[in-house]
């Protein structure tokens, strides 16, 4: 039978401490050769709206310890701007509705294991990646976070911060008041710690030791390399993955976790690019991502010359932190497909181990016709 896993189950399922611990193993099996994954790749194709466009994004990946997973997301999106900050929006059918499916596979016999819903495990394996970051490169005796952002993501990055180290405080801004009282409100009782809502961003770069930015942002947030101060760990979602080059700038060791390989043969598309970008009538001005791809790389290695990976440390090859008044930044890679095989599979395996999921028969989706 094939299981039915949806984002109630995964929430009562899959802890933060076994979203760590599987994506550590998966960036292992990559180093090692043992698994493989391709860049998330987009397809873009305008609608009637012309405010509006279609994304279909998939990645994928798979390992000889038995799963392949590809996660597929079906998207109309726009943008909007609220108090001046800049967002992209998205839905699928009406706006609060999404459409994101992770479809897991065995390796062994190629039979289909589960579909799974994606937001909570999105939201899960995005904060594990800032919590193996935090793991590896922000000081040992990190205790206070600055966060920019108040949403799900945020959410998940304190779980993640929290399992990694003695975090003690949180600073949070984001432009809505009610949001980041609400979001310091929950933290500080779900953790025990002290949580401060700033009404100035400047604040959250004060005295902290990891510096968090959280957002739907279209543009980065972490820009002012004049507030981070010595011996910040720096990590960012959104906005392209990076924050502002000025902060870049400051960085002094930067850990990415690895790059996809090249397909076979060909050597030349090793790609470091977070995404990879198709769309239908690619000179519409309706196709308003596009533009903000012109001339440009979708989110490559930000600083080669200080640039550290995974494989390096785990080898010895390379050291990540050496003082403690550097500033630090790690960052994925374009490694998702790693991740959601990592993580679907965990789940998986719990889910069955509980009995939970709906199960649906597995010959719905096989035939006795060779394609």
């Amino acid at each position: 039978m094939t299981l039915i896993i949806n984002n109630d189950d995964v929430r009562r399922l899959l802890s933060m401490a076994d979203t760590i611990d599987a994506l550590e193993g998966a960036y292992r099996e990559l180093a090692s050769g043992e698994a493989v994954c391709r860049p998330r790749i987009d397809i873009q194709i305008p609608t009637k709206d012309p405010r509006k466009i279609y994304r279909w994004g998939t990645m994928e990946g798979g390992s000889t310890s038995g799963y392949f997973a590809i996660r597929m997301k079906s998207d109309i999106m726009y943008d909007t701007e609220y108090e001046g900050v800049h967002t992209e929006e998205k839905y699928c059918i009406e706006p609060g509705t999404f459409c994101g499916l992770i479809l897991l596979t065995s390796v062994e016999n190629g039979e289909p294991l589960a579909f799974i819903n994606d937001g909570v495990l999105q939201h899960m394996r995005t904060g594990a990646d800032s919590g193996i970051g935090a793991k590896i490169m922000s000081r040992e005796d990190s205790s206070v976070v600055g966060m920019l952002g108040s949403g799900g993501m945020a959410r998940t990055h304190m779980e993640a911060f929290m399992a990694v180290r003695d975090i003690r405080k949180l600073k949070v801004f984001s432009p809505t008041k009610a949001n980041r009282e609400a979001f310091a409100g929950e933290m500080e009782r779900k953790f025990g710690i002290e949580a401060e809502a700033l009404d100035d961003p400047r604040g959250v770069y004060e005295g902290v030791d990891i510096l968090a930015g959280c957002t739907d942002s279209a543009k980065p947030v972490i820009t002012n390399a004049d507030w981070v101060e010595n011996g910040t760990h720096v990590t960012n979602v959104g906005a392209g993955g990076l924050p502002g080059k000025e902060v870049l700038d400051r960085v002094d060791v930067y850990l990415r976790f690895g790059t996809a390989p090249a397909p076979i043969g060909l050597a030349h598309i090793n790609l470091p690019d977070e995404y990879l970008t198709y769309a239908a009538r690619p000179e519409s001005d309706q196709n308003f991502l596009l533009d903000r791809l012109q001339g440009k790389r979708a989110h490559g290695v930000g600083v080669e010359d200080r640039v550290v990976y995974l494989g390096d440390l785990m080898s010895g090859a390379k050291s990540g932190r050496t003082s403690p008044d550097q500033v630090t930044y790690s960052e994925r890679g374009n490694l998702q497909g790693v991740q959601f095989f990592a993580v679907a599979g965990r789940l998986y395996e719990l889910a069955r181990e509980k009995g939970m999921g709906r199960e649906i028969p597995t010959e719905w989706f096989v035939q006795d016709i060779r394609d």
